[in-house]
């Protein structure tokens, strides 16, 4: 009896635990994990659950790797949000799949996609052909963003007309302003058209129907 009512707390004392960890960490939909993040939320319910089942382990040894789990998330989410390269190392980039309404089959063999994948992603999206999509983009947690084909055809949508980060915490994004067919000086004179002359100030720039959105640093 007393086993039982010893799982019983620990259950509920563990419970706890995870949430004010979870909670720490701060708010992910499922579906926008990292890999990281992924990693240690299994090592995390693996800890609970040996923890329930061995009752004569002490609790310290359980919640102290936790803990230290929980640091390590935090440390590594802040270098994250400093560093594009370590972000874009963890995370990966988003692929476009789909340009213009024709596969790149290049982009889903360095994802490791294949045309499974794809349609089951589209059918979820009630995109019953391939012929309907314009642009097909998939994204860093694994989901696909859909861009059908307009009706008219004199009025097809352009990459332009998808949000495309240009800069990114004050770093040009080179692969973006190609898939535009813009360039590097481009970009640098029409931000000075604009008023803007220091890229590193810019946390955020984009180019969407010829306008850019700009968000200075801390501002």
């Amino acid at each position: 009896m007393e086993d039982y009512l010893t799982i019983v707390f620990r259950t509920l004392l563990l419970y706890a635990v995870i949430l004010v960890i979870f909670r720490v960490m701060g708010k992910r939909e499922i579906g926008e994990l990292s890999i990281l993040d992924l990693v240690v939320f299994i090592m995390i319910g693996e800890m609970a659950v040996v923890a329930i089942e061995r009752v004569h382990t002490p609790l310290f040894h359980t919640v102290v790797p936790m803990v230290l789990l929980m640091l390590i998330q935090i440390t590594l989410a802040i270098i994250s949000l400093k560093s594009k390269k370590f972000r874009n190392l963890i995370d990966g980039q988003p692929s476009i799949i789909i340009n213009r309404g024709k596969i790149d089959e290049n982009a889903m063999r360095k994802q490791r996609y294949n045309f499974d994948d794809l349609m089951t992603q589209l059918r979820e999206k009630n995109i019953r052909s391939i012929a309907d999509v314009e642009f097909a983009i998939l994204e860093s947690s694994g989901s696909l963003s859909v861009i059908e084909k307009l009706k008219n055809n004199n009025n097809e949508p352009e990459l332009g007309d998808i949000t495309i980060p240009l800069i990114l915490d004050g770093n040009i994004e080179e692969e973006n302003l190609k898939r535009i067919n813009k360039t590097n000086l481009w970009l640098r004179q029409e931000l000075k058209k604009q008023g803007y002359r220091d890229v590193k100030k810019i946390s955020f720039c984009s180019y969407e129907n010829g306008k850019f959105f700009i968000d200075l640093q801390d501002e």
